[in-house]
């Protein structure tokens, strides 16, 4: 893709910052107006990433316990939909102190900041869950030695872990032992979630307010200034930055 002979970069060929973008009509979701577009931008990736991931990919089960790595917005969005689902413990691992708070306002029920414990956040998820690890884990930060520590956090032999997040390196290094001992790893896209029937459901809940989806919005700025949001996202206050076109 190129305007003008330069080159344009994108994410998954969405190009979503042109000014004018065809689309697919199967991808396209009527949003009600009553919604708030900084609230109905969040539910097009990222939350609902997340959201979906516990809802539709690992179909989390009532009365579970699930551990959730990374609390960005795919993370947070997987804490709701194990929530919606009826996990009883839900655990939130960050080393951002800040998470908290925001895990917290979407369900969470334990918080494990590793940098807090001269112990590793493995060691930490199994003290909270019995020393058998969780039934379901997320990885959502696309940190490579996650993956293997995730899928470890639960439980042997009916363990199931979900990997969102999306790393730099193409290929990583992974501890197969974890999978032997019949724990499951799954890859995830948009948590599963369908455009044309799931995102309804999504923006409908978004409507009745069932989600806090004010939590994530914490910066906004002009267009002009998108270069900024860049180094907002390293602030460990951030979570979504809104760009005002």
């Amino acid at each position: 893709m190129s305007i003008k002979g330069q080159r344009l970069y994108h994410v998954l060929s969405c190009a979503t910052w042109s000014e004018y973008t065809v689309v697919d009509a199967n991808y396209i979701l009527k949003v009600d107006p009553n919604i708030d577009l900084a609230h109905a931008s969040f539910i097009s990736c990222g939350f609902t990433t997340g959201y979906g991931a516990a809802w539709k990919e690992a179909k989390v089960k009532k009365g579970s316990s699930v551990a959730v790595f990374g609390l960005g917005a795919v993370g947070l969005g997987a804490i709701s939909g194990a929530k919606m689902m009826g996990a009883t413990k839900i655990i939130g691992v960050d080393k951002n102190e800040m998470k908290k708070e925001k895990g917290e306002a979407f369900g969470m029920t334990h918080f494990i900041n590793p940098s807090d414990s001269n112990k590793s956040a493995l060691e930490l998820v199994k003290e909270l869950s019995d020393g058998m690890g969780v039934d379901y884990a997320f990885e959502c930060t696309g940190a490579p030695p996650l993956l293997t520590i995730s899928v470890e956090a639960t439980k042997m032999g009916i363990g199931k872990t979900i990997a969102i997040g999306a790393g730099l390196e193409p290929i990583v290094p992974f501890g197969y032992l974890a999978i032997l001992l019949g724990r499951t790893l799954k890859g995830s896209i948009f948590g599963g979630i369908k455009a044309t029937s799931d995102l309804s459901i999504i923006a409908n809940k978004c409507h009745k307010e069932e989600f806090p989806l004010e939590e994530l919005f914490t910066h906004e700025i002009p267009l002009i200034d998108i270069n900024k949001a860049f180094e907002l996202l390293k602030q460990p206050d951030c979570v979504k930055v809104v760009i005002k076109m």
